[in-house]
């Protein structure tokens, strides 16, 4: 693989749980160095978040132990004044500055943007918050849940009769989290033409209903407010969950040649005469009788039968899995998903992290080094913050040549 995306990319990382930490994720995974600045004696509450009790009064939980491999970790007091004056000896030397705290928190320790961009006029400074540093809202606490309720995601999540419903997981966290690292690396590669730093204002809410795609634009173009439909796809029919012998199967049967296909496969050519599903609009109308026409020959074969079936056949479909299964995909295997390391508190355990998603120049993209205990890098702070700042020579501290994007 060429040099990471990233390499030489400095990142000073006040976040913490998750948007934060993801974000932070995905950068160290392009490359970047990055240092957590930690609450001492505390540190980011994911590390005591998670099913392992054990490993959260260890300060280890499973939700930091996922989100934070391949990341330094300093103890720094920003409400002390040498704590300060270390941040601010880091930030002078830093590319980026990420932190998720309510709006105008890290302005009132005395390091607003205007004070950032004096001491580093190059500085890429990130805030993830739950509805952005500005409007009436701004100041009002959120997590995952509050965005999922406040975006109307709850709304469409589920049946007529269950909805409102959760998301099985915080995916507001991740899509916030997504989208600062979008814009980070955006506003590097502006950087690199323009030599001037960046103010990124990133709320969750914003994003979350910029995510929501179509279930927000239909009703901005048509007019018509989306409804929960369970398992189903509104925009076309057959395509949602269906039964199969031995559980649920996933079919998006979304095209019309797709459709006469599966109908072929399932020997119900039949349904092709009927004017009920002649086309993709009068299928969307009578959905649950095609449904149930569908599950009555689908309950022939085992999900697992159907999908080499129809995947062959070019009719999308495959099982639904649950999380244990998932990752015991042969796909995410070969693709390298996973990485392997060792636990950091010198157990012997091995802690198994995902990946990015993505190959570049056909490999996966994987941390070099387990989660860090909290304050592990403390002792070599001045020498980090010396590196960072030009005062030692790069190429031999860091093994890479410095990026200036």
């Amino acid at each position: 693989m060429q040099e990471r995306p990233l390499s030489g990319i400095r990142v000073l990382d006040l976040t913490n749980v998750l948007a934060g930490p993801y974000c932070s994720y995905q950068l160290m995974l392009l490359g970047a160095e990055v240092v957590k600045i930690e609450v001492p004696g505390q540190g980011d509450l994911a590390r005591r978040l998670g099913p392992d009790a054990e490993l959260n009064r260890g300060g280890l939980g499973a939700s930091f132990l996922a989100q934070n491999a391949g990341k330094k970790s300093v103890e720094l007091d920003l409400k002390d004044t040498d704590g300060r004056a270390g941040f601010a000896a880091m930030v002078r030397g830093a590319d980026v500055l990420l932190e998720n705290f309510r709006a105008g928190v890290l302005d009132r320790l005395g390091f607003g943007w205007p004070r950032l961009r004096e001491l580093n006029p190059r500085l890429v400074y990130c805030a993830i918050s739950g509805f952005g540093q500005t409007g009436p809202m701004s100041q009002a606490p959120a997590y995952d849940q509050i965005i999922q309720g406040l975006s109307g995601m709850m709304s469409v999540t589920g049946t007529k009769e269950t909805a409102p419903l959760r998301v099985g997981f915080p995916v507001c966290d991740t899509i916030g989290g997504l989208a600062a690292a979008l814009h980070i690396a955006a506003a590097l590669a502006g950087r690199s033409r323009t030599g001037g730093g960046t103010f990124l204002d990133v709320s969750m809410l914003e994003a979350a209903v910029s995510a929501m795609g179509w279930a927000v634009s239909n009703y901005l173009v048509s007019g018509v407010a989306p409804e929960p439909m369970g398992t189903q796809n509104a925009t076309a029919a057959p395509s949602g969950t269906f039964e199969a012998a031995d559980g649920p199967l996933n079919i998006a049967a979304n095209r019309q040649r797709q459709f006469e296909t599966l109908c072929g496969l399932l020997d119900r050519r039949d349904l092709l005469d009927d004017p009920r599903f002649a086309d993709r609009e009068a299928r969307k109308l009578h959905r649950d009788e095609l449904t149930d026409e569908l599950n009555r020959a689908l309950r022939r074969r085992t999900a697992a039968e159907w999908e080499e079936l129809l995947g062959a056949a070019g009719v999308p479909a495959a099982r639904v899995t649950d999380v244990p299964q998932a990752v015991r995909l042969e796909q995410l295997d070969h693709r390298g998903f996973f990485t392997d390391l060792p636990f950091p508190d010198g157990s012997g355990r091995v802690l198994r992290v995902a990946g990015s998603g993505v190959l570049h120049d056909g490999e996966a993209l994987r941390p070099a080094a387990p989660p860090p205990l909290l304050g592990q890098q403390n002792g070599e702070r001045e020498t980090l913050t010396a590196r960072w700042n030009g005062r030692e020579d790069d190429a031999a501290m860091n093994g890479t040549r410095r990026e200036t994007p």
